[in-house]
């Protein structure tokens, strides 16, 4: 009878634990989410842009400390500011985007301190090459937006990339090789 009982209590222990684990999935929410970059111009100013236009999903189970993502970035949706350059950056030179019009970002890979997140590390596909990267969270919070009564989560995330990973080789040296990230994305329960 005690070997019954034991097994009774690890059942329930295990549904238990599987009923508080939740993988929730958000969607990203395009107002509050985008990509930027920027890089040192030929030894002179900071080039600063953006992309303008991110989507897709992020599933987050915070008490198995696990995630995963897939984010897809438009590169014509490039701002800089001045539209000549935001062109140059569209063609072949760079981001080549009549040949590659998305730019994905997939991981299975959360860190997490307590119940933040962390760091998140995946694959980025560019120009049709798959390099790892890993972002760093500087900030992360989930909250209830009391607008929408929906539960949102999200944060600022920071890398700096080595664009010649991906074939961006136009301009070295002058424009150097690494290319600061900051990912600031909001994501909604769904």
């Amino acid at each position: 009878m005690s070997k019954l009982f034991a097994l009774s209590i690890l059942g329930l222990s295990l549904c238990s634990f599987q009923a508080q684990a939740q993988n929730i999935t958000y969607e990203v929410e395009p107002d509050h989410s985008f990509v930027t970059f920027e890089v040192v111009h030929n030894g002179t100013s900071t080039t600063r842009g953006r992309f303008d236009t991110i989507t897709g999903t992020v599933q987050l189970d915070q008490a198995a400390k696990k995630g995963q993502a897939d984010i897809h970035i438009d590169p014509a949706s490039i701002n800089t500011g001045s539209k000549g350059f935001d062109e140059h950056l569209r063609d072949k030179d760079f981001f080549n985007v009549a040949a590659f019009p998305d730019v994905q970002f997939q991981s299975k890979a959360f860190a997490f301190e307590g119940d933040q997140v962390s760091s998140v590390t995946g694959t980025l596909t560019l120009l049709g090459v798959q390099q790892p990267v890993t972002l760093k969270a500087t900030h992360f919070n989930c909250y209830t937006n009391k607008r929408i009564q929906r539960d949102v989560c999200g944060g600022d995330f920071e890398t700096t990339l080595q664009r010649s990973q991906w074939g961006v080789n136009f301009g070295l040296p002058g424009i150097p090789d690494s290319v600061r990230m900051v990912i600031q994305i909001e994501a909604i329960k769904q």
